[in-house]
Parts: C-alpha cells; structure tokens; sequence
C-alpha cells in the first residue's frame, strides 16, 4: 500500500473531498492531490496533520510517506545487525528480503 492509496481510503471512508480535507488541514489541494495520485511524498508536516485529523498512526504514516521514525532510526543505528537480522528473518518471503 503506499500513502497515496491510504490517504484516498481514508478521505473515502470519512466522505470528505479533497478541496474540503485540504482546507481542514491548511495545505493546498493541490498538493494534496499530488500526493494522494503518489507523484510526491508528503512532508513530516503534512503526515502530523493528517494523522491528526485521521486519528491514525503517526508512525505508520511516516513509513508509508518513505520517513523513518526517529526512535526507530536510533534502534537501526545501535543495533544495525540485530536489526536487519530480525527484520529480514520475521518478513522475508523469498530468502532475499523481499
């Protein structure tokens, strides 16, 4: 799933526009519009807002915006081995990672 498609699904579970959700969260529609149609990521300013207005997961939404956490960034950092390790073990479906 990327942030565009999640981002769609919410605005249509809410039954908002994008005009009307734009205005709510004082961004442009416009650039709304580019992220919802995934030509850009947003920014760690427009996922908080969204998150917000959504009440969803902050965290999620900075991974799907391709945005590490930064407590994530320091367990990667601390603990780069273990941490690939276990990732790769628990999600690995073809023995590459991917």
């Amino acid at each position: 799933m990327t942030f565009g498609s999640l981002l769609r699904q919410l605005r249509y579970g809410q039954d908002i526009g994008i005009k009307k959700l734009a205005a709510e969260i004082n961004v442009d529609y416009a650039y709304l519009s580019r992220i919802e149609n995934d030509k850009i990521k947003p920014s760690e300013r427009a996922i908080d807002r969204i998150s917000r207005y959504f009440n969803y997961n902050r965290d999620e939404l900075m991974i799907l915006g391709d945005k590490i956490p930064d407590d994530i960034k320091v367990i990667l950092k601390e603990n780069p081995e273990e941490a690939l390790s276990y990732l790769r073990e628990k999600f690995a479906h073809d023995g590459r990672g991917s």
